[in-house]
């Protein structure tokens, strides 16, 4: 989210082919803010119109551009004297992208690894990104380089889906990620908050992740787990306004998709996927995403 509207105000749904009712992929996301309207555009981009150097006009961070860009949409904001935030589209590769789910990383991490002032946010992501990839998994590798690289302003959760595959990338401190396929028989509601559970170091297939990522989190004794990585539980937050504000979400949309669980809403254990009881449509994406509290 920008500086024109409150951070906290994203939902993310996430539904694997196999979870939908057609068979198709599908990633969806609201900008709820409670600040008022903010006058967005949808703009498709041509490749000509590309530039080969992006700089911020937000935090002012700067990159070189491959020479060779796909056409691809996107709905920026329609003021951009502070900056682009391009935040969703898809490109002519068939690959769509939504960024970003503002999250919070917790503070020991931040004080391991400090956010990088000058470094990529939600604002540069999908226009340094979107048009330079052919599928959902080059998403993921693209935009980790580029945090590890040149470090991040925010901690965020991206979602990437071609025709075959969903991934949700989430960044944690200023240059550690990791990334979860979504398995294709669930779905995901990812709300203000760190969501990934455990990862699989020996499943590259389904995970990616920042090199030193394991190596950093037991360097500091990070993990206080005796056995797994559960990436939630080292990196992310659990305050008390999380479960005022962030877990009533995923609550309401697997009590919607899976009516049959009885969990706590404010329970920070419930599961960052499930297998639906019925095969989702995009009438179920509209109901999950029109709740409110």
């Amino acid at each position: 989210m920008n500086q024109f509207v409150n951070h906290l105000s994203c939902t993310a749904l996430l539904v694997g082919k196999k979870a939908s009712v057609d068979g198709s992929t599908m990633i969806a996301r609201n900008e709820d803010a409670s600040g008022g309207i903010n006058p967005k555009r949808f703009i498709v981009v041509q490749p000509a119109d590309q530039s080969q150097r992006y700089v911020s006009t937000f935090n002012g961070f700067q990159l070189d551009l491959p020479q060779t860009p796909l056409q691809y949409t996107c709905t920026p904001v329609a003021d951009q004297s502070h900056g682009n935030w391009g935040e969703a589209g898809i490109n002519s590769e068939n690959v769509a992208m939504s960024a970003t789910e503002t999250e919070f990383t917790n503070t020991t991490m931040l004080g391991l690894d400090p956010l990088e002032p000058d470094g990529i946010g939600e604002e540069a992501m999908l226009t340094v990104v979107l048009p330079y990839i052919h599928n959902a998994r080059e998403g993921v590798e693209r935009l980790g380089e580029l945090v590890t690289k040149y470090g991040t302003c925010e901690s965020n959760g991206i979602a990437f889906s071609d025709a075959n595959e969903i991934w949700y990338f989430e960044t944690v401190g200023g240059h550690h990620w990791a990334a979860e396929r979504i398995p294709d028989d669930r779905y995901v509601l990812a709300p203000n908050q760190t969501g990934i559970q455990e990862i699989d170091f020996q499943a590259p297939e389904h995970y990616k992740y920042s090199a030193d990522l394991k190596d950093f989190a037991a360097k500091y004794h990070l993990n206080k787990a005796k056995e797994g990585f559960n990436f939630r539980d080292i990196f992310g937050e659990d305050t008390q306004a999380d479960h005022y504000y962030n877990t009533p979400r995923v609550w309401y949309a697997q009590k919607m998709l899976n009516p049959e669980i009885d969990q706590d809403p404010e329970s920070r254990t419930m599961p960052f996927s499930r297998v639906p009881s019925h095969l989702i449509s995009v009438e179920d994406v509209a109901m999950v995403l029109s709740s409110h509290y």
